[in-house]
């Protein structure tokens, strides 16, 4: 398996919620001009632009930003630099994460697209069993009840 894929699965997907991947799926399949390769965010992860609004993100950016509806420049750059710290703790090797962001930023876009929309989907399916099936609170009850009885 490819490093960057290896990254991807076992170091970032594990800390991106559902909805972020969900956000990032639809970027993928729009070809989203928003989702930018190259840099961290739009504009730049500067000091003196913490607090403006992101106009655009990378793939992980865009899962803080478009996900969990972080807003500014400095919320997004702080989101980006907790998952790479958890992916490379989860991994075990310092910096593994540039496996994931160089071949995302240095990949054709429509290459990069591809790929990365299949791993998207891979992780969401995945996930779906403990995410989006769950009992309803009626079967709860009634099986307590049961139980119970």
């Amino acid at each position: 398996m490819e490093s960057w894929r290896l990254v991807w699965r076992d170091g970032f997907v594990p800390v991106v919620s559902t909805a972020g991947l969900e956000a990032l799926r639809d970027a993928l399949q729009a070809d989203d001009s928003r989702l930018t390769q190259g840099s961290t965010t739009t504009p730049p992860p500067l000091m003196c632009v913490q607090d403006w609004p992101v106009e655009a993100a990378c793939a992980l950016g865009f899962c803080g930003w478009q996900g969990e509806n972080l807003e500014t420049v400095g919320e997004v750059e702080e989101f980006f630099a907790r998952l790479c710290f958890e992916a490379d703790q989860r991994l075990g090797e310092p910096a593994a994460c540039r496996w994931f962001l160089n071949w995302f930023d240095d990949t054709p876009r429509d290459e990069m697209r591809q790929e990365l929309l299949n791993e998207v989907q891979r992780a969401l399916v995945e996930r779906l069993p403990i995410d989006r099936v769950a009992p309803a609170a009626e079967t709860i009850k009634n099986t307590s009840e049961v139980a119970a009885a």
